[in-house]
């Protein structure tokens, strides 16, 4: 019975990290520091924390509940980095190329 305990302090480590994370994304979301609402490559510094953040959550949930965390580290890349690459490249494609069609309007 004491193995049971054991057995689910992983889904309280992930929950706890995933909700900090998210308790950030909020705290951003209602606080909007003013110094993050600059426009920075076509968008608000905001914008791209929660980018990120949505990036990391995604990243660590495909690591823990898809059980990539156990795997070798390359099929992690494998896995892992071209959504981390591909993602950002496309947003800014999408942001720059949207700011510049709204100018052209």
């Amino acid at each position: 019975m004491g193995n049971h305990s054991n057995s689910n302090w992983w889904i309280w480590k992930v929950f706890w990290i995933l909700l900090i994370v998210t308790a950030v994304e909020v705290a951003l979301g209602i606080i909007k520091p003013p110094f993050m609402m600059e426009v920075y490559f076509g968008t608000k510094l905001i914008n791209h924390i929660f980018i990120i953040l949505t990036l990391i959550k995604a990243a660590y949930i495909v690591m823990e509940f898809m059980h990539l965390g156990q795997e070798k580290k390359g099929l992690k890349l494998v896995i892992l980095l071209p959504a981390l690459i591909l993602i950002p490249y496309m947003l800014f494609i999408l942001l720059t190329e949207g700011l510049y069609a709204s100018i052209m309007i």
